[in-house]
């Protein structure tokens, strides 16, 4: 198990640890700063935070002998001349940075390579531990890719990277609004998965078309890496066969919207959502924080409340707000009102770390 929480936040990176049987906030590094992600290698333990300055643009910070470094962080190349692109509501598509929104590490076989999803929709690859990036310009040269739009930001974003486990060639990324693609070339060229999702929100003639999807995370089964959970906007969505086609699930109670979802690493029917109220509202339902849990492939669900704000509650989780750790037992997520919780049973029963937290962006066990 993981002793070690990173939970980026509007003001700062706060490192919670547990000792003598209990969770404590141990320190907090960057101050004041908004801290967007970040992510551990698990090849070689040192730590990646992503920043976002503002005004003074975005940041990427790898942590390694005991302190924080600043690295390169991924550049879009120059816009060609006379080029035009508009986002959804019309406004100009810059070539630039304007959020780091996935960090994952590569394939064992891999050493060095590290993958980031951005805003406005790049992808990009690092052979050398996040020193110097490369656009994937297979992707971002895709006719389709002028198709995206923004969903859960005002610009299209790749928010979810997966990388199979049995070949590190083979991957997976998710973007809202944009859908779910797949390369089996490290990247060489690009195919859209996903049939099977439903979108309720666009025109008719979009309504089941792979690329309307607002797909609001994509999660995958370590030890059975053909299943794939999706958190969606429209939805709760399961496939079987490594994304190619999805059901979805429409019975759980209180909600089947969400932003984030977890897989056990070992059981591929078992997966955790942290619902709310669709659209305007984005609160609990009832005002009661609860997760939700499957265990038999999305055919029946639990809602888990011991330890949970079951009145006033106003929290929501963001895609990146929720994570399990190795062992499949322990979880963890934090909140948009600063709460933090953990679970060591799976979910059945959670402890309150914090309630005063800055608005928590990511959790993730190190």
């Amino acid at each position: 198990m993981s002793d070690t929480l990173l939970v980026s936040t509007r003001k700062g990176l706060f490192w919670v640890r547990r000792g003598g049987g209990r969770w404590d906030i141990d320190h907090v590094d960057f101050l004041g700063d908004n801290v967007t992600l970040t992510t551990t290698d698990p090849r070689d333990g040192r730590h990646y935070a992503a920043l976002d300055h503002g005004h003074f643009g975005v940041k990427l910070h790898r942590w390694e002998d005991g302190r924080w470094d600043e690295m390169a962080s991924p550049t879009y190349p120059p816009k060609p001349e006379g080029l035009e692109e508009n986002d959804m509501w019309g406004r100009p598509i810059a070539w630039s940075t304007a959020r780091i929104w996935a960090l994952r590490a590569g394939g064992d076989d891999e050493p060095g390579v590290i993958w980031c999803g951005t805003l406005p929709g790049g992808l990009f690859r690092s052979s050398d531990n996040g020193e110097s990036w490369e656009i994937v310009r297979s992707l971002w040269d895709h006719p389709k890719r002028r198709m995206w739009m923004g969903g859960g930001a005002d610009l299209p974003g790749i928010h979810s990277i997966l990388v199979d486990p049995r070949n590190s060639q083979r991957i997976w990324i998710a973007v809202s609004t944009g859908g779910i693609w797949f390369t089996e070339n490290g990247g060489s060229d690009w195919v859209q998965r996903g049939e099977g999702m439903r979108a309720d929100h666009v025109p008719p003639e979009l309504t089941n078309d792979p690329i309307a999807q607002d797909v609001h995370c994509l999660a995958q089964c370590a030890n059975a890496p053909e299943r794939m959970w999706v958190q969606h906007h429209n939805g709760i969505f399961v496939s079987s066969d490594e994304g190619r086609t999805f059901t979805e699930i429409t019975d759980v109670a209180p909600s089947t919207f969400g932003f984030p979802v977890v897989v056990h690493p070992r059981d591929p029917d078992t997966a955790w959502f942290v619902p709310g109220i669709k659209d305007e509202l984005r609160i609990p339902h009832d005002g009661q924080l609860v997760v939700t849990r499957t265990r038999d492939g999305g055919r029946t669900f639990e809602k888990l409340t011991s330890g949970l704000p079951q009145k006033h509650a106003y929290d929501i989780v963001y895609r990146h707000g929720l994570d399990i750790d190795g062992s499949g037992d322990r979880l963890a997520f934090g909140s948009t009102t600063g709460g933090l919780w953990v679970s060591e049973d799976q979910g059945d029963t959670w402890e309150n770390i914090a309630n005063t937290l800055p608005p928590v962006y990511a959790v993730r066990f190190a």
